[in-house]
């Protein structure tokens, strides 16, 4: 049995894992109103937001794009392959449309704004990042092909999607001009008390003619990222959470933070950095600029260059 395997479903390999369940959650939200940052985005000036009507994303048949849409919602171009990640267009990432995390800020792009939609790569079933109403409007509007970890497959066409393949760690799966493998993170699964772990989580690395994009998804810091660079080789763009990391002993085992998320991208040895995860739902407790100002002064610790974080705004795209 391969080691993220367990007999009720899936595990992270990590020997050192700390697994934290609803007691852990209880004891966090219970403490939460000791916080000392404000959680509140009114209380912080307006969050930068690029007006992107598309065009110039519909017009591009070829050059590597990166669009951040909110949340880790990205539109990567590559090679005239549309791909979306982790779509959510949603006002709430919740089982219920009237309660849960509400949006602060509005997606990047407009559903009917989008290119010709190809591919949709889903890391985990997570209401924020496997959102049914975003992917029901996808599968009506343009019928894309959907990838997600194991055990999510009958799940999804259920609920209507027509083309969905699920993939276990280092799987590998082919578009004309494109070679996706789903790659491993340290994370969890579940949309319920129940199913804890029962379906599989991972990231993906798109490979095109030329250049490759790894989308992490939601991961703590482990010797994946490494593993990932020894057996793909050359990332020219690594996308990557910074958000949500706060507080530490509750969320660590399942998110990076921002000096984490950095030592991922030199790890990973990728050329550019991309990150998301942040500044759409307040999903933790860290003040809600830290995530970015973090990165940004942990790239001139470690002396990186900063043109190599490709810091977007919501809306933002970046050709490579």
């Amino acid at each position: 049995m391969p080691s993220h395997h367990s007999e009720k479903g899936f595990k992270n390999p990590n020997p050192n894992f700390v697994e934290h369940g609803l007691g852990s959650l209880i004891q966090w939200a219970s403490t939460r109103w000791m916080n000392k940052n404000s959680i509140d985005p009114e209380d912080y000036p307006p969050f930068p937001f690029f007006e992107n009507n598309g065009k110039s994303l519909r017009d591009n048949k070829s050059k590597l794009s990166v669009t951040w849409i909110g949340h880790a919602t990205t539109l990567v171009q590559i090679d005239g392959v549309n791909i979306l990640t982790d779509p959510i267009w949603s006002e709430r990432c919740s089982p219920v449309s009237f309660a849960g995390p509400k949006r602060f800020m509005k997606p990047g792009l407009k559903l009917e704004d989008l290119p010709p939609i190809h591919l949709v790569v889903l890391s985990h079933n997570h209401y924020d990042h496997t959102d049914l109403p975003t992917l029901k409007s996808l599968e009506e509007k343009f019928h894309p092909q959907f990838l997600i970890g194991l055990g999510n497959q009958k799940w999804l066409e259920s609920e209507g999607l027509s083309n969905v393949k699920e993939l276990d760690w280092w799987d590998t799966f082919s578009l004309p001009g494109l070679k996706v493998i789903f790659t491993p993170t340290q994370h969890f699964s579940g949309r319920g008390l129940t199913d804890r772990n029962e379906t599989l989580w991972g990231s993906y690395v798109l490979q095109g003619k030329k250049d490759s994009v790894y989308f992490a998804g939601d991961t703590a810091y482990y010797d994946h990222f490494k593993e990932i660079q020894q057996k793909i080789g050359n990332i020219k763009v690594a996308i990557l959470p910074i958000g949500a990391y706060e507080p530490r002993w509750f969320m660590s085992a399942v998110h990076v933070d921002p000096p984490e998320a950095v030592q991922a991208f030199l790890d990973l040895k990728a050329e550019f950095m991309v990150p998301m995860h942040y500044s759409t739902f307040v999903l933790s407790d860290e003040k809600l600029t830290d995530p970015l100002a973090v990165t940004k002064s942990e790239f001139k610790r470690r002396t990186i260059p900063l043109e190599r974080l490709k810091d977007l705004k919501i809306g933002e795209s970046s050709f490579f």
